[in-house]
């Protein structure tokens, strides 16, 4: 049996082989993902949304200092670079010769296949004299040309090359690596195990390792973990924490101490500036000793964080260090709210009375805290702030009018046009234009809540004791839409007043955003009375007339007698028929009443069936849909005149009881509502019957009175009792039952079969 054998690949042609793929299956992936996306579409989208977004902070870094970003570049170099590399290997593998061909000594011989022995043998004659090594030949060419002479002329070779494909018999299989025969060569063997020892002893580790102590450092949302530890401990600390506080405890997060990130830094001119900054701002406590809120570094966060809310001015050297600290906050705020819900969860979990839950007002000030750091404002500043050109001297000429009294961003959009504008007179009509634009950017987003109970008989009876689950829909739109569709629901109804049907049905609507009035109470139609059927009465009958029928009367009367008494018998029968035919009838639209209600009642719950079956397979198909879909977070940037970073909007959706102050289902950080979005809040039912007053709240975390509240009644019923009896139980009982009687009759019947062998 022939033996096996390995070989390197001495030329280097299977080597480019697998070289190639090896370079293919890196570049082509890499190409797809990573090659930069045309810098030309940012450009374009900066300019379609400038009249709306010019004069905000992040938009105007942006294109006043373009930082000249050299990665795109270094992509672009290294992924040609690769398409290079596989291009030149690709072209040398086409060029390399067949090296495992199939043997055939008629081509060695340049004869075609059937050829004659005198053909083979002059054709032998001649190449031997044009080959051989005596007179200058090829030696190496000479060989193969007698071995194919020998193969077609001696018996025992040509019956070699026909059995095995080679004249001299079979040979050894052998299997080709595709790695040079350098690698394995004596010679080579410690240059190649020092970069074996190099490249897996060392570099990889250090890889490995160096991700590894980085990556324990932060949590899921690239949040240090000494951050969330301390945001823990003065959260538990602190239950109930008001603005001052909540900031204070913000600006200790250890991203922005330079001794846990890099990126945050400490100047010397820090010891001169931030006190100036004190004493302008002038409400901070230094007294207090309560590391590490009171460590130089969050010291520095927190003085430049007020100086943002207040809208002041401060150094151009600490304008980077205030970017920096801002850009953190969003992220920082969802983390506290994170841990502010989870101490309430364990604070449910246990019984403890010593370990206290988070009220709900410091959640909700960390949500409204967000609000304030994007928008640049105080707690208690008014929402209009937010409008370019509007500052604090022109805001007493809107919220202190004598005809309009605007307090927020709704009531300034529900005005009419012409209002509106002598409002706004102060502003020249540039200006104008460009609030209106803002005005109408701004979002405004429904609600549309159903209560139910999933996985149960009954989903909308909900029981003490079970999962409650809320489905809100969100739907978003821009002010402008709604003020458009206002505008003609406003000029469809003045139409009618103008043609002259009356100033009664003029009437101001307020915007969509607002709780619309009743409308005016329909009058009672009077209701007319049918007038009632009367019977027909006879008609007199003249006094001529009236003697003749009396005389003829006389005349028969007493066959007038007999008829008449068989007339009431008749009669008297008519009527026992008429009513039995009555009763008859009757029972019959009776027993199809009943019938009608029947299906009826089978069509209705049919229906109802029907509804619940698509409903289940909604919420089934929108959780495979959560499931497999991964949306985008990129939903529509937010208008903020001071922010240094382009912000998203995104929102919080909770329950709460007002009335208890209490947290009812978690927040869901509403990261991908562009038009609708449907969202889930799950939470167990109250323990006890009744009725239950809840609502639920929608609240931005960039833009202040623009939150949503709307009511949610639950009404909780008794839990249904554990049925003692159930019909699958009956049904197996029976058979039960059937099978001992079946057993029981056939041991009667072999009795009986007995008795009759014996008397036999």
């Amino acid at each position: 049996m022939a033996g096996q054998q390995f070989q390197y690949d001495d030329s280097g042609n299977t080597f480019f082989y697998f070289l190639t793929s090896f370079v293919g299956l890196i570049v082509i992936p890499a190409t797809y993902y990573l090659w930069p996306r045309d810098q030309n579409a940012e450009q374009i989208r900066l300019k379609n949304i400038r009249k709306v977004y010019g004069r905000c902070m992040w938009y105007r870094l942006r294109l006043l200092k373009p930082q000249p970003n050299i990665i795109p570049t270094v992509k672009k170099i290294v992924l040609l670079a690769g398409w290079a590399l596989f291009l030149f290997l690709a072209y040398k593998v086409s060029k390399t010769d067949r090296e495992y061909q199939e043997y055939n000594p008629y081509e060695v011989l340049n004869l075609d296949p059937g050829a004659t022995v005198a053909e083979i043998k002059k054709q032998y004659r001649l190449l031997s004299l044009k080959y051989h090594p005596d007179k200058g030949g090829d030696e190496v060419m000479f060989m193969r040309i007698a071995k194919a002479y020998a193969a077609l002329t001696d018996e025992e070779s040509r019956k070699n090359w026909e059995e095995f494909g080679n004249p001299d018999g079979p040979q050894a299989t052998s299997f080709g690596i595709a790695l040079p025969a350098w690698i394995v060569d004596q010679k080579n063997s410690i240059l190649v195990l020092l970069v074996y020892g190099l490249a897996f002893m060392v570099i990889l580790p250090v890889v490995v390792g160096s991700w590894w102590y980085r990556s324990i450092r932060y949590s899921g949302d690239q949040i240090l973990i000494r951050t969330t530890q301390i945001y823990t401990y003065f959260v538990y600390k602190t239950r109930n924490m008001d603005m001052k506080r909540l900031i204070m405890v913000l600006a200790g997060a250890s991203e922005f101490d330079p001794q846990y990130n890099k990126d945050a830094t400490s100047r010397p001119t820090d010891n001169i500036l931030i006190p100036q900054l004190i004493r302008e701002i002038g409400s901070i406590n230094l007294k207090k000793n309560e590391p590490p809120l009171t460590c130089p570094y969050s010291l520095k966060a927190r003085v430049l964080l007020l100086s943002h809310l207040a809208r002041m001015k401060i150094p151009e050297t600490l304008e980077e260090d205030q970017q920096f600290m801002l850009k953190k906050c969003p992220a920082l705020l969802q983390e506290m709210v994170n841990v502010i819900c989870q101490l309430i969860i364990m604070a449910r979990s246990r019984e403890e009375r010593e370990f206290r839950a988070p009220t709900l007002a410091s959640l909700e000030n960390c949500m409204k805290l967000s609000q304030m750091a994007v928008q640049g404002l105080q707690q208690f500043k008014s929402p209009l702030l937010q409008l370019p050109h509007i500052e604090e001297d022109n805001l007493r000429r809107v919220s202190n009018h004598k005809k309009y009294k605007i307090k927020t961003i709704q009531d300034l959009v529900s005005l009419k046009e012409s209002d509106r504008h002598n409002l706004l007179h102060f502003l020249e009509d540039e200006k104008y234009e460009e609030v209106m634009a803002v005005l109408g950017s701004f979002p405004y987003v429904t609600m549309d809540i159903k209560s139910q109970v999933l996985d149960d008989e009954d989903s909308n009876n909900i029981t003490v004791g079970s999962l409650v689950t809320v489905l809100v829909k969100l739907t978003r739109q821009t002010m402008a839409e709604v003020f458009e569709k206002e505008q003609s629901i406003c000029a469809a109804e003045e139409q009618p007043a103008e043609d002259g049907q009356g100033d009664t049905h003029k009437h101001r609507t307020k915007g969509g955003w607002q709780q619309k009035g009743r409308g005016p109470k329909k009058t009672a139609k009077s209701k007319k009375k049918k007038p009632l059927k009367k019977k027909p009465t006879p008609v007199p009958l003249p006094q001529s007339k009236q003697q003749k029928q009396k005389q003829a009367n006389g005349v028969v009367g007493s066959e007038a007698v007999v008829k008449e008494d068989e007339e009431e018998v008749s009669d008297k029968g008519s009527d026992s028929e008429e009513e039995e035919t009555n009763r008859e009838s009757q029972s019959e639209k009776d027993d199809g009443s009943d019938r009608d209600s029947d299906r009826e009642q089978d069509e209705k719950q049919n229906k109802d069936d029907e509804a619940e079956w698509q409903e289940l397979q909604q919420s089934i198909q929108r959780k495979e849909r959560a499931l497999l879909e991964t949306k985008s977070k990129i939903t529509h940037p937010v208008y903020s005149l001071y922010f240094p970073e382009e912000k998203q909007e995104w929102w919080w959706l909770y329950i709460a009881d007002r009335k208890e102050q209490t947290l009812i289902s978690m927040p869901y950080h509403v990261c991908t509502l562009k038009d609708t979005e449907e969202v889930e809040l799950k939470f167990p039912a109250p323990g006890k019957p009744g009725n239950y007053q809840y609502t639920v709240f929608l609240r931005s975390d960039s833009y202040m009175g623009l939150d949503q509240i709307k009511p949610l009644k639950l009404e909780v019923h008794e839990a249904k009792p554990v049925p003692e009896n159930h019909p699958q139980w009956d049904t197996a009982i029976e058979g039960d039952e059937d099978q001992e009687d079946s057993e029981g009759f056939e041991d009667s019947f072999e009795e009986e079969e007995e008795e009759e062998e014996g008397d036999d």
